[in-house]
């Protein structure tokens, strides 16, 4: 006989689709698109879990707090930690100094390239929603990283403000960007990227990860980077599962940008 507890590890490991917060975030994609948050309050409900129960100044702490939300209360839309192991030796291959993440959602994977990239580099990470950068930067301050991670918002794609301001604020020129993490509108992953070439903000070896490439999917950018392989990118194919679980399958691609 399986005790509760037991119970409990099969339904949030192995039957994410069981949990009411996983139904609750399928019920609220349209708030996502719209807003960029879930539309139940569970983003400044992880703030609040992570301000009551992680050490300040402490980001392994943040994480483990983060990881203990969102396994046990409500599913968010970060890496997460199985995946985050990818990011993490991807940024340390890189040696990085100058970083973007595209997409901040609530800090998460913000926190976890601070810890991550050498103690000079510094991270930009652009978010679109005001609320999840609100939400980002006091997590990340809370992590002890707001001297060398700045969330600004934005987009991409926005015609070109955000980019000036990323030239011109922080410094982003051509060859300069080292490291990028794409883990927001899955549809602006190719759009978003060919903005940065476009710009020559990448050098021959800046490295590019991109999550949840196959849940729920970046056909484009996917088929951009094999139809590109060996010429302008050499990407590795990680498979791994969808956060916070054991049983849907996903891929993040690592691509190291040849020039």
């Amino acid at each position: 006989m399986v005790n509760q507890t037991g119970l409990g590890a099969i339904v949030r490991d192995r039957l994410p689709f069981l949990r009411w917060s996983f139904i609750r975030m399928g019920l609220g994609m349209g708030s996502v698109l719209r807003t960029g948050q879930v539309g139940d309050g569970r983003e400044q409900a992880l703030l609040d879990h992570v301000r009551a129960t992680a050490t300040a100044g402490d980001p392994d702490s943040v994480l483990a707090a983060i990881d203990d939300f969102a396994r046990n209360r409500s599913l968010l839309m970060n890496i997460g930690d199985e995946k985050g192991l990818i990011l993490d030796k991807a940024i340390a291959r890189a040696d990085p100094i100058l970083l973007l993440e595209l997409g901040a959602y609530c800090g998460y994977s913000a926190v976890r390239t601070g810890r991550a990239m050498p103690a000079t580099a510094r991270l930009v990470s652009v978010e679109a929603s005001p609320e999840n950068a609100e939400i980002a930067r006091a997590v990340i301050e809370h992590a002890g990283f707001a001297d060398r991670i700045t969330v600004v918002h934005g987009r991409i794609g926005d015609g070109g403000a955000t980019m000036r301001h990323l030239a011109i604020e922080h410094g982003f020129a051509p060859g300069a960007l080292d490291f990028v993490f794409v883990d927001h509108l899955k549809t602006a992953y190719l759009p978003d990227l060919k903005s940065i070439l476009a710009a020559s903000w990448l050098r021959p070896g800046s490295i590019v990860v991109a999550d949840n490439v196959r849940v729920p999917g970046a056909p484009a950018y996917r088929r951009y980077m094999r139809d590109h392989e060996a010429s302008k990118w050499r990407t590795t194919e990680h498979k791994t599962h969808l956060e916070y679980q054991s049983l849907v399958p996903d891929l993040v691609l690592e691509s190291e940008y040849l020039g």
